[in-house]
Parts: C-alpha cells; sequence; structure tokens
C-alpha cells in the first residue's frame, strides 16, 4: 500500500499534541483526519489513538462518544501513543482506578516515587522482540521522548522495554493492536521509523 492510499485517523480526544501528530505523518507524505466519527474511524487504514492527560477524563470521552465500542471493533492497525497506550490495557490505577478498553490484558500502575517523577525526558529503549514490524530497524542505542507518571508491566505482549524505578512496557504489540509509551511524533528519526513502520503494517 503507497502512502497515497493511506487513510490515517486520529481520535482527538486526550488533549494530545494533534500539530505535532499532523507534522509527524505529513513528513512520511500521509495527511491524516482528525475525526470521532465512528463511520470514519472504521473507514480508515490506520487509526491512532493519542492522549495527554489522565485515563479517567479520557476514557469518559471515549465512551460518551460510543468511541470505546468503535476502537474494540477495529480489525485495521491501531496505535496507542502515551496515554494511549495506556488506555488499551484492562485497567488504570490512575485516578483511583479506571477501567480501560481491555484490548490488552492486564493493568497499568504508578511509577515509583522518585524526586524526579513523572518519567520525562529522552531514554533509550530495550527491544525484548525486535522482528516486530513496529520496531524494524530499532536499536537499544535510539532515543526517544517520554512523558508518563503510569506505566505497564511487562508482559508476553511487550515488545520493548524501558525503565524508570522499575521496568516497564515502551511498546507493545498484540495482533493489530500496537502501543507506545513514547512520544514518537517528539523523538525525531527514531520516532519517525517507529511511525513509518506503524504505516507499514
Amino acid at each position: 500500500m503507497s502512502a497515497d492510499s493511506k487513510s490515517v485517523v486520529v481520535l482527538p480526544v486526550g488533549g494530545a499534541n494533534f500539530a505535532s501528530l499532523a507534522h509527524a505523518f505529513r513528513r512520511l507524505g500521509v495527511d491524516v483526519a482528525f475525526s470521532d466519527d465512528p463511520l470514519r474511524i472504521a473507514e480508515a487504514s490506520h487509526v491512532v489513538l493519542p492522549g495527554v492527560g489522565a485515563a479517567r477524563p479520557a476514557m469518559a470521552a471515549l465512551r460518551e462518544r460510543g468511541l470505546d465500542r468503535t476502537l474494540m471493533q477495529l480489525t485495521q492497525p491501531l496505535l496507542g501513543i502515551c496515554l494511549g497506550m495506556q488506555l488499551l490495557f484492562e485497567h488504570s490505577d490512575e485516578g483511583g482506578g479506571t477501567p480501560t478498553l481491555g484490548l490488552l490484558p492486564g493493568r497499568v500502575e504508578r511509577l515509583p516515587p522518585s524526586p524526579t517523577w513523572p518519567h520525562m525526558g529522552w531514554n533509550t529503549i530495550s527491544p525484548t522482540a525486535p522482528s516486530v514490524a513496529l520496531l524494524d530497524g530499532i536499536s537499544g542505542n535510539d532515543w526517544f521522548y517520554f512523558v508518563h507518571g503510569y506505566a505497564a508491566p511487562i508482559d508476553s505482549y511487550t515488545t520493548a522495554s524501558g525503565e524508570f524505578g522499575r521496568p516497564f512496557s515502551a511498546s507493545v504489540s498484540s495482533g493489530n493492536v500496537h502501543g507506545v509509551q513514547f512520544h514518537p511524533e517528539k523523538s525525531c528519526v527514531a520516532g519517525r521509523a517507529v511511525l513509518a513502520n506503524f504505516l507499514a503494517s
């Protein structure tokens, strides 16, 4: 599928940096649509669930628009970014506990207390499944930009780990569902490679 035939829809929930995402995809030759229309989302070749903020209001926004059901029915590639990745799981401990989408098993937990909490800045990741298409060409020498205080533990779906007080899932994949805890749209060359891999999936 060529870049011209891609149809990428980004869900406008979670207070994400939409301009940065749009710019990152345009650099790859693909325009994106920002839509909460379930029909428009269902027709897309690729769907992105971004997020900056907290799990509870983000899930409330998804449920209010019926987008939780739309996401659970998708068969095309879905990419969760930062909070969007955390929402892919069954539960988040943020905000006293929030049921989330349940597309991946497990719960998102608070990172350990630290004078530098939350985890913010540039870090490398350790690919645990480098053959996964999303991480094609990515190594432990590549740097990514993180901003988060909660994270998913390491499990069978983990394709790369990060560390802040304890190891956590930096990227995950299961079938058509993918997630990255870092912000690829802010991660320069390495982030661009991840987005390009997503578009090629």
